[in-house]
């Protein structure tokens, strides 16, 4: 059983003072009433349908939220999130902080008479915004499991992302942002995967369409259209600038705490997540696997994440 849950919050005052006028919060929430509720967050690119619908969307995350599986909806609810702002905002603010997806969050959940989760699942950008939750709202969830995202920002990552938002902002003055969107998804893509990766996969043939191009720019190229196609150009510059914001003070949060991350993983690195572990008020386990998709591991890696998030979720019912 799975249903859209769709609720108007008025205007939501954000951390920094700015507005969004007629927000409107929306999730997902997969499985049989009554069950526990995990929360389940995923990069910027992410959606509430974190598990397969035959009707509607195909999962994100679904090889691992599935009937029988590692975070199995036979067991528990399972509550998917679109994070704020939404695509083509008629007013969008300035800035929003990951306090801020926080707190409509909580809203949703307050929405949905869930007065506490067994767990947040955080992915990259989920993560970070499962840890400013378990800070503010301490008494709503029981455990945490945070994957590729620490309390802070990685520095070469802001660079990074400041170069994205810069091609975004050119493109949106020339009157082209998708053209924008476009390369500052195939730069992301070089910094979410890993050199190696790119080095076993690609051959560097030239294409025949285009004798100037290679096949690993080809790839990068069709990752960048088809984010152009999802994503609002202003809505990526908010939350790309929200990552670079995000900042937790770890000895604030007390919640019992499953770090998981690729060592290959160039945002969230494996001394920040060590810091993280370390630093943590409550209980603390940092388990880490090897992989060449760097960062987007959480996306890829399932047979090397299922059985440490069946354990995870093990110790919830």
């Amino acid at each position: 059983m799975a249903r859209n849950v769709e609720f108007k919050i008025g205007d939501t005052k954000l951390s920094r003072g700015d507005v969004i006028q007629n927000d409107m919060v929306k999730g997902r929430l997969y499985g049989p009433e009554g069950a526990p509720v995990i929360v389940v967050m995923g990069g910027i690119s992410a959606d509430r349908y974190v598990a397969d619908d035959p009707v509607h969307h195909k999962g994100w995350w679904s090889p691992l939220v599935r009937k029988g599986g590692a975070i199995d909806i036979n067991k528990f609810q399972v509550l998917g999130y679109d994070f704020a702002p939404a695509n083509n905002c008629d007013d969008l603010p300035k800035a929003i902080t990951t306090q801020d997806q926080a707190a409509r969050l909580k809203m949703l959940l307050d929405h949905l008479n869930i007065d506490q989760a067994a767990a947040l699942i955080g992915s990259s950008y989920g993560g970070m915004t499962a840890l400013a939750f378990a800070k503010d709202y301490p008494e709503r969830v029981n455990n945490l499991c945070i994957i590729g995202a620490a309390h802070r920002p990685y520095p070469i990552g802001v660079a990074w992302r400041g170069i994205q938002r810069r091609m975004v902002r050119v493109a949106i003055k020339a009157g082209v942002p998708e053209e924008g969107l476009k390369l500052a998804r195939e730069l992301a893509m070089t910094t979410y995967r890993t050199p190696v990766e790119f080095a076993d996969r690609f051959d560097l043939e030239e294409t025949s369409s285009d004798p100037s191009m290679f096949d690993i720019c080809d790839y990068l190229g069709s990752r960048g259209d088809d984010f152009a196609k999802r994503m609002d150009a202003e809505r990526f510059l908010l939350l790309s600038e929200s990552i670079d914001i995000h900042r937790v003070t770890p000895e604030d949060i007390s919640t019992p705490t499953l770090l998981m991350t690729a060592i290959s993983d160039q945002l969230a690195p494996l001394p920040d997540m060590r810091e993280l572990r370390d630093r943590l008020a409550g209980p603390s386990e940092l388990y880490t696997f090897t992989s060449l998709f760097g960062h987007d591991a959480f996306l890829k890696e399932f047979d090397m994440m299922a059985p440490k998030l069946e354990e995870f979720c093990g110790i919830l019912v």
